[in-house]
């Protein structure tokens, strides 16, 4: 019998993955599912980066790079940070790997013993605490509560802040609230930093450009200048630039993070695929009139999404800021009784209801560690979620 690592024990797999692979089950099976559970834009890849790809492949790409990426992407991020964010790095303090996912997995293994401490500010992305655990960490989970617009208290991030804190997440904006830390609240945040030197920031910007009319983005490098030094900024290629498939992220911060991060990286995965790295270039270089569009078009089904949700009773949902998605209070249905005469008695009741009952695929709050709340993804045509709202409405007057 194949034995099986005890650390394994308590990870738990993707829930955003489980249900898109329930949707998609159930597909096949001939019913007609919504899926309003991926984290993934519905627009194709620019056909500039298209062909940059299908270019790099005729002229020979086709090889190993640098651990640490190609030196011609390395120095276009350097360009980005510089332009875009008023970061200034060189390109040994840039690393390139399989997705923004791996870069942030290669910091945890190249930063943490075992018992070392990671604080992680709920809702999350589902991957963060498995992440520490499975590198040895421990997740330390701060509710960030929605009386205070999903951001952290300072206050109570200092509580929980031990000699064995290594790093602080801070995802902006956020999966799953769409919540964009001001300024003001990193710069508070930075306060309690300063008084304890050995934390460092791990800024996941991967929704960057994906901020609504009249909020900007910073970050928390740009916001604490002095702490530049103890924050690693992730980025990614997939949600702006609808490369998810593509699989090409990267992280930016001081030398010898990044040295050691490579190091987990030479003996793992390598960097991102050759091809995927020169496509990444044009996407940098080239046009970025598409990603307002992109933009526009989450901000509308987002709003919708939200208005519709704030008019049925027992559901509401603060309007995000960013992202692309819709995170909802379901607390209202908290025990109320199917048709079939079940008892919905949380929130994966609730989401598996919607699948059964209504065709709607979404996912349950308690994948971001957050009970009671629904995320529906609005990465979608309008035409889906038109018709997806109409059958969770008809489905929640059905339920007692």
């Amino acid at each position: 019998m194949t034995h099986i690592a005890q650390k394994l024990a308590h990870i738990k797999p993707s829930q955003t993955k489980a249900i898109s692979q329930m949707a998609a089950a159930l597909k096949g099976q001939g019913r007609e599912i919504i899926s309003l559970s991926l984290g993934e834009p519905d627009f194709n890849t620019p056909e500039n980066i298209i062909e940059a790809g299908a270019r790099a492949m005729r002229e020979g790409h086709t090889r190993y790079t640098l651990v640490a990426g190609m030196l011609p992407l390395r120095e276009q991020v350097v360009e980005k940070l510089s332009k875009d964010n008023h970061l200034s790095y060189e390109p040994d303090q840039i690393t390139i790997g399989t997705g923004a996912k791996q870069v942030l997995y290669n910091a945890m293994v190249a930063t943490l013993d075992p018992g070392d401490e990671v604080i992680i500010p709920t809702p999350c992305w589902v991957s963060y605490p498995e992440m520490v655990s499975l590198a040895g960490g421990v997740p330390v989970l701060v509710e960030s509560r929605r009386e205070n617009g999903y951001m952290l208290d300072p206050r109570e991030v200092e509580a929980r802040i031990t000699p064995r804190t290594k790093w602080i997440v801070i995802n902006s904006p956020c999966n799953p609230t769409g919540v964009v830390y001001p300024d003001d609240q990193f710069k508070a945040l930075a306060e309690v930093l300063r008084r304890h030197p050995r934390v460092f920031v791990l800024s996941d910007d991967v929704y960057e450009k994906l901020v609504y009319p009249g909020v900007i983005f910073t970050t928390m490098a740009k916001a604490a200048p002095d702490l530049a030094d103890r924050c690693l900024v992730v980025n990614s290629f997939s949600k702006a630039y609808c490369m998810t498939g593509w699989r090409i992220g990267y992280g930016a911060g001081p030398a010898p993070l990044i040295k050691a991060m490579n190091l987990v990286q030479s003996q793992t995965t390598s960097p991102g695929s050759s091809i995927s790295q020169v496509a990444a270039i044009e996407a940098l270089q080239g046009p970025q009139d598409y990603i307002p569009r992109f933009v526009e078009h989450f901000h509308q089904r987002t709003q919708f999404i939200v208005e519709k949700v704030n008019q049925i009773d027992g559901m509401d949902c603060l309007m995000p800021q960013g992202a692309f998605y819709a995170f909802l209070n379901c607390s209202g249905f908290i025990g109320r009784t199917s048709p079939q005469g079940k008892t919905i008695s949380n929130d994966i009741d609730l989401a598996m209801y919607f699948m059964e009952s209504a065709n709607v695929a979404v996912v349950p709050g308690s994948a971001f560690l957050a009970e009671n709340h629904l995320r529906i993804s609005c990465a979608t045509s309008m035409d889906n979620l038109v018709e997806a709202m109409k059958r969770i409405e008809a489905a929640c007057r059905q339920l007692n």
